[in-house]
């Protein structure tokens, strides 16, 4: 019972010092990875003693196995192939050639430097192909870049999480294929594991995939413990039927269930990603209790030789080859080839690699563990904490809140985006329909599909280097916790919602109260603007104020003339730069304002404009005219 009571305290320990190592890293704004690692050796034997997981005896390994499972599957799940599919050619490149790059260029090192057997360097090297968004993140919030440096940084993290899981799942196949059967019987034995893994994940994501698709069967608010329950048995089933296939089956179950479109998929995302951080505070702790300093000193010079030829020799080629013709110029690809911190996948698989070989009576599994942690210390903290000066040497910064976020990628929001394009910024439309969304990138705009509720949508949209944010769909509630969340959690100066009622719901009161305005020059109808610039029936023109001896409304606030809305206040030329025009602006003598004209109704257009004061004034000249 004694020995219980020991267990559940390590435990316990272990899960309250990962959620402090967290909120500590959230506030600090640093990878959590490295208060979590931290934490585990302060408690562990070579500090305070106070965890040790040796205690738990065979439950660690339970604990590590399952741990590692749920991170697999939710890497899995953020593997969107539409989203690779749609990436540029240098976020593709990275992901698959700079993967190749990264295991051969470390496999390489770890054989010749620290003269290890093939296959231990050959799981090395797969294990270090990824950075992943945990740690990058807190870099990119740290260190504002310039619009596609911090486009490509962040897309690789994410993109390249689930590749490497996956890449690093097969490689651990190969090695815990028994030395005694690498004659005649080690390939069948491989290809055995690898096709059950590869047909079990896909079969059973398929499966979960079109339960959770089915509210019949799946009641809502039961989704995320169906999945949860489905990857872990699907985990285990597959372990049991063949050695060790489950790492595979798993993660290749979680890119099918997250490309599959379930209606309950963001939710899903955000209940496993929740998940995955409560279990890495345990699991890192655990893990870094249990890798003792004596393994890692004992990699020597040699150790330490390998990381630095990780970062300083296969990193920059990694770059270069796949940042070929990319349009970065070299400031940047230096700034890029510097920035490659190793994450969660790396040292999860390396812990699950090590128990397994250990189990397995191979010899090496503590050694790689000890490799694996010392590469991410070092990268972690040498080029993450070096990132700020790195790139103010460099002179990639971007400017301050620069960039301007549209909620909606459609027509009327497009046409608001070309009125708004920065001289120093971005404009970033975030989006949940793909075709809206590549039909911004085709106009040269920035744009991030996903939920704009969902918080990693949100980061990867980067509102904190928004100078505004604008909610502008069909949906007025949508609009409104767009612009809340923009303002609360990052801090957006400049808000704007579009309404289309005004009177229910939510009105122009309670927008006020929220800090946001009134965008255009009062409730519109957003499909219906859709419509006209869809179908070219509205066309941009610019208009000048010339006070009018009385004022057409008492409020001041500007307003269409009828029910035919025949014209719509887009933005405000002020100072040389534009902002979006809203409803409470009062307008001066000589100000300069962009008006959409619904062509059918022109000449009432321009007679309720002139009567506000509004009169047609010339285009500026074009640059070099």
């Amino acid at each position: 019972m004694e020995g219980h009571s020991q267990a559940g305290l390590v435990f316990a320990l272990a899960l309250g010092a990962g959620m402090v190592a967290q909120l500590l890293a959230r506030h600090a704004r640093v990878p959590s990875i490295v208060f979590m690692l931290g934490a585990g050796v302060l408690l562990g034997p070579d500090g305070l003693g106070l965890v040790r997981p040796r205690e738990l005896g065979d439950g660690l390994m339970a604990i590590v196995q399952l741990a590692v499972a749920v991170i697999l599957f939710e890497g899995g799940l953020n593997l969107e192939l539409d989203r690779l599919r749609r990436a540029g050619r240098a976020i593709q490149l990275l992901v698959t050639l700079g993967a190749l790059i990264t295991a051969c260029g470390a496999g390489l090192a770890a054989f010749w430097i620290m003269e290890w057997p093939w296959r231990q360097a050959l799981l090395f090297g797969t294990l270090v192909i990824v950075t992943g968004p945990t740690v990058i993140r807190p870099i990119l919030r740290n260190v504002p870049l310039r619009g596609r440096l911090a486009t490509l940084l962040e897309a690789e993290g994410v993109l390249i999480d689930p590749v490497g899981a996956i890449v690093a799942a097969v490689a651990l196949e190969v090695v815990l294929v028994p030395a005694a059967l690498d004659v005649g019987f080690g390939a069948p034995a491989l290809l055995a594991r690898l096709l059950f893994g590869t047909v079990a994940g896909m079969a059973g994501g398929w499966v979960l995939g079109q339960l959770l698709r089915r509210p019949e069967i799946v009641p809502e608010g039961l989704e995320n413990l169906v999945a949860l329950g489905g990857a872990l048995v699907l985990y285990t089933g597959s372990n049991a039927y063949l050695s060790e296939s489950g790492i595979l089956a798993v993660t290749v179950a979680g890119v099918v269930v997250g490309n599959l479109g379930t209606h309950a998929a963001g939710e899903l995302r955000e209940f496993e990603e929740r998940l995955t951080l409560a279990l890495l505070g345990v699991l890192f702790v655990l893990l870094a209790a249990d890798v003792r300093m004596a393994d890692v000193a004992g990699l020597g010079v040699a150790g330490a030789a390998t990381v630095v030829a990780l970062m300083l020799l296969v990193r920059p080629l990694n770059v270069l080859v796949c940042t070929w013709r990319s349009g970065l110029d070299v400031r940047e690809k230096l700034f890029l080839a510097w920035i490659g911190p190793r994450g969660i996948v790396a040292a999860a698989v390396a812990s699950l690699a090590a128990v397994l070989m250990e189990a397995g009576k191979l010899e090496g599994g503590v050694e790689l563990r000890a490799l694996v942690f010392l590469t991410i210390a070092i990268t972690v903290v040498v080029q993450g904490g070096s990132a700020p000066l790195v790139a103010r040497l460099l002179d990639v910064r971007a400017p301050a809140r620069s960039n301007v976020a549209i909620l909606g990628a459609e027509d009327l929001a497009l046409a608001l985006g070309e009125e708004l394009r920065p001289e120093n910024g971005d404009v970033v439309f975030v989006d949940a329909n793909s075709g809206h969304c590549a039909t911004a990138e085709e106009r040269g705009f920035v744009a991030v599909f996903g939920n704009a509720l969902d918080e990693r949508v949100l980061a990867r949209a980067r509102l904190e280097r928004c100078r505004a944010a604008i909610g502008l769909t069909a949906n007025d509630e949508v609009n409104s916790l767009f612009a809340r969340e923009a303002r609360e959690d990052f801090s957006v100066s400049d808000t704007y919602v579009a309404l289309a009622r005004g009177e229910r719901g939510v009105t122009p009161r309670i927008l006020e109260k929220q800090g946001s305005r009134l965008l255009f020059d009062g409730p519109k109808d957003v499909e219906r603007w859709n419509v006209r610039f869809r179908h070219a029936m509205a066309e941009v023109r610019r208009f000048c104020f010339r006070a009018v001896e009385e004022e057409p409304d008492d409020s001041g606030e500007l307003a269409a003339s009828s029910d035919a809305d025949p014209f719509l206040f887009l933005a405000l030329e002020r100072s040389g730069g534009r902002e979006p025009m809203y409803a409470a602006y009062a307008p001066k003598e000589g100000d300069v304002a962009r008006v959409a004209i619904y062509r059918t109704e022109q000449d009432d257009a321009l007679a309720s404009l002139a009567r506000l004061g509004w009169v047609p004034a010339a285009d500026p000249p074009e640059e070099g005219a």
